[in-house]
């Protein structure tokens, strides 16, 4: 039997979108202090279903003509993912993405543009698992597919 795959799935996301009350209730429940700067955060990551980086969310704060600093951003974000509030995806070793739809799912990476597009479990199926070492249990399995346009074909010239 498997289940329903919803982006809308995740602890403060609502079909309406998370209300404010919500994401401090929320904060509370995963043992931190719902701080301004938190919930600001977790308001713009968490108002629908999307994948953003530290940076896309520090300039939206900043747009709406508020002070936080980087580190406040970075500092945020890294609790949230650690709380299970949201996914920190590693798209290589110099950027992550965070994810606000927090059930396992997959993606679709654009190389060129650097979207992720979710992509449903349901829609990949694995015939074959590695053994794994000795001791060790899969925690999760997070399928990237990285995209990039299809190039022209070449035609041999006479």
């Amino acid at each position: 039997m498997t289940s329903e795959y919803s982006p809308q799935q995740g602890p403060a996301v609502s079909a309406e979108g998370p209300t404010r009350d919500r994401i401090i209730e929320q904060l509370h429940l995963h043992g931190l202090k719902p701080t301004h700067q938190r919930v600001r955060v977790a308001e713009i990551l968490m108002a629908a279903p999307t994948h953003m980086t530290a940076e896309q969310i520090l300039a939206e704060i900043r747009r709406a003509g508020e002070r936080v600093s980087k580190a406040t951003v970075y500092n945020t974000l890294k609790v949230l993912a650690q709380r299970g509030l949201v996914r920190q995806i590693h798209l290589d070793p110099e950027r992550s993405v965070y994810d606000s739809t927090i059930v396992p799912h997959h993606h679709f990476h654009d190389l060129e543009t650097g979207e992720l597009r979710d992509i449903d479990p349901n829609d990949i199926a694995f015939s074959r698992f590695p053994t794994l070492p000795e001791g060790m249990e899969a925690e999760a399995i997070e399928v990237v597919i990285r995209l990039r346009k299809k190039r022209p074909v070449e035609t041999p010239s006479a």
